[in-house]
């Protein structure tokens, strides 16, 4: 098989999974957490067997939707990172993009989150990936990798002084945390409007925030 045969193969195969996850993703936005393998083989019109080859069991689905989601939200956080205004603005903007992406997209963000809350459907009992569903095991990474993106940008832009990179690590994590638990709760309750809750969470967030001074040669904060 020569290189452009490979490259032809390879582009299918990408394509066919990329229209493989939006399938799942219209089912997860009917369905959210109860969102099975049943109806989204469904959905893309093929069998399970076949989306069982693709993406090994709905853990390795679900890992597949979270990159995609994950990545996007990532994309927007530094898009409000990077944005023409002032520190505090731009935190401010951080929080909300969050708040607003969760509150868009609530159906997604509890299958991402909260995929416990769904139980296999009808048909679905026994089937390899539905029973089971750790919660825990799943999510973590997502939170940890966002984490870890956080504080390298705090690290890059931050002066902190010294042991910078393990206290930029400890508040990119913290203030992830932060995010996900307030914004579960927020989501969940809805105790108060989200430019209410961008300010809280940006008044708890500011202190060392506004003293840290840019590093120096870094793009700012």
């Amino acid at each position: 098989m020569d290189t452009t045969q490979r490259t032809d193969q390879q582009r299918s195969a990408d394509r066919r999974r990329r229209e493989l996850l939006e399938a799942a993703d219209r089912v997860v936005l009917r369905d959210g957490p109860q969102a099975s393998m049943n109806a989204i083989a469904a959905e893309a019109g093929i069998t399970k067997p076949i989306l069982y080859r693709h993406f090994g069991d709905k853990g390795g689905l679900y890992a597949a939707l979270a990159q995609r989601h994950t990545d996007a939200l990532l994309d927007s956080l530094r898009a409000a990172l990077d944005a023409p205004a002032d520190r505090r603005e731009r935190v401010e903007a951080t929080l909300d993009t969050y708040l607003a992406a969760i509150e868009a997209r609530p159906q997604v963000y509890r299958f991402l989150m909260h995929p416990a809350e769904g139980s296999a459907a009808p048909g679905d009992q026994g089937e390899q990936g539905e029973q089971g569903f750790d919660v825990g095991k799943h999510s973590a990474p997502l939170l940890r990798r966002m984490g870890e993106e956080l504080a390298q940008v705090i690290e890059e832009r931050l002066d902190l002084g010294p042991g910078s990179q393990q206290l930029a690590r400890v508040w990119g994590h913290g203030i992830v945390g932060m995010m996900h638990a307030a914004g579960d709760w927020w989501l969940g309750e809805r105790p108060c409007s989200r430019a209410e809750l961008v300010r809280s969470l940006a008044d708890l967030l500011w202190g060392r925030l506004a003293a840290a001074g840019d590093r120096v040669g870094g793009p700012g904060f």
